[in-house]
C-alpha cells in the first residue's frame, strides 16, 4: 500500500502550496503540514524549505516526488490485478470533467455504476482539464473526461496519466429556424461564411477550431459577436444574431428560434474527447466497464442528436 504522506506530498509537488494540497486532498491546512513534516522524519531527508511565508521542495523533494511515479502505477496495476483476482469492486469511485461531459456521459454512467454496482459509492465532479488532472493526482477521481485541446497538460507526455479516446465529438452549425438554410439537413461552411458568426475570442481554443475549419475551405468568415458559454451562443443565434457552431455532445435544452444542422465538406470540425487514468490503473474491471458505458453513451448521442434537437 503507498503512504498517504506520498500522495499529500505528490499533490503539493503538482499545486504548490499547502492551502492548494489542503483543498485537493480534503485534509486542514495544519493536517497537510503535520502530514509532510512527519514524512520528512520518517524518511530522514529535508522535503520542504522555507520560502517567504510558505514552503516549497527541496531538490530532495523534488528527485522523490519524479521517481515515485513509477512506483504510483506499478501500484495502481497490482491493486487492479488484484480486484479482478478476488472479484472485488473498489467501495468509492470518482469521476471528473468538463462540464458537458458531466451532464451528458458523466452523470448517467454514475447512474447505470449505481444501478449495476449498489455498494460502489460514486462520485462526480465538473472541473475544468487542469483541476481534473490535480484530482487525479490526489485521488479525489479515478476517470477525468477532457477536451484533449483544451488541457494544458499533455497526458501522452506524462507518464503519471494514461489516456485512451473516448470520441471525435463533430461540431455542428446552429442557425436561427427562419434563416433559408433551415429546412436542410447539412450545410457547408461556404454557404455560411458570408454569416454574421459568433464565436469565443481570438486566443482561446474554441476560436482556433473555428478558425481552422474555414481556413481548410479558404474562406474568412466575419465574426459579429464573441460568446464564451454555448448556453450564451445558442441565446445569441436565437436572437437572430447570427450564426454559430455548436459540439453534438451539447444539447439545444429546447432552445427557441434555432435549429441543428450537419456540417458537410470540407473543414468538418470536432473537437477529441479523452479519458484520463492514473498510470496502471486503466486495467481496472471497473474503469474498463467506464469506459465501455461511456462510449456507447457518446454513440448514442452522436447519432441521434442532430434529428432529436431541430
Amino acid at each position: 500500500m503507498i503512504d498517504p504522506r506520498l500522495i499529500t506530498l505528490r499533490v503539493f509537488a503538482q499545486c504548490g502550496t499547502i492551502g492548494a494540497t489542503a483543498e485537493l486532498t480534503g485534509y486542514s491546512p495544519s493536517a497537510v503540514s503535520a502530514q509532510l513534516r512527519e514524512f520528512q522524519r520518517v524518511l530522514g531527508m529535508q522535503l520542504l524549505t522555507k520560502d517567504g511565508r510558505g514552503v516549497r521542495l527541496t531538490a530532495t523533494g523534488r528527485f522523490l516526488v519524479a521517481g515515485s511515479d513509477t512506483l504510483i502505477a506499478e501500484w495502481e496495476s497490482l491493486r487492479a490485478a488484484a480486484m479482478e483476482a478476488g472479484d472485488q469492486m473498489p467501495t468509492r469511485f470518482g469521476l471528473g470533467g468538463f462540464s458537458t461531459a458531466a451532464a451528458q456521459l458523466l452523470a448517467p454512467l454514475a447512474a447505470t455504476l449505481r444501478s449495476t454496482h449498489p455498494s460502489l459509492e460514486v462520485q462526480v465532479l465538473e472541473a475544468n482539464p487542469a483541476r481534473c488532472f490535480d484530482l487525479l493526482v490526489a485521488e479525489r477521481i479515478d476517470i477525468a473526461v477532457i477536451v484533449a485541446m483544451q488541457s494544458d497538460t499533455y497526458v501522452e507526455d506524462d507518464q503519471r496519466f494514461e489516456q485512451t479516446v473516448l470520441l471525435d465529438d463533430p461540431l455542428d452549425v446552429i442557425i436561427p429556424s427562419n434563416h433559408p438554410l433551415a429546412s436542410r439537413e447539412k450545410v457547408t461552411l461556404e454557404e455560411l461564411a458570408s454569416e454574421p458568426w459568433i464565436t469565443e475570442a481570438a486566443g482561446s481554443t474554441y476560436h482556433s477550431l473555428f478558425a481552422a475549419a474555414f481556413t481548410a475551405v479558404g474562406v474568412t468568415p466575419r465574426i459579429a459577436h464573441e460568446a464564451v458559454e454555448w448556453e450564451t451562443q445558442i441565446a445569441f443565434v436565437g436572437a437572430g444574431l447570427g450564426v454559430g457552431l455548436l459540439p453534438r455532445l451539447a444539447p439545444l435544452h429546447s432552445a427557441e428560434n434555432v435549429v441543428r444542422l450537419r456540417i458537410t465538406g470540407k473543414g468538418k470540425p470536432s473537437r477529441r474527447i479523452v479519458a484520463a487514468v492514473r498510470s496502471g490503473s486503466i486495467a481496472s474491471p471497473l474503469i474498463q466497464e467506464s469506459l465501455g458505458i461511456l462510449r456507447a453513451s457518446a454513440n448514442r448521442i452522436l447519432t441521434a442528436r442532430p434529428e432529436d434537437d431541430p
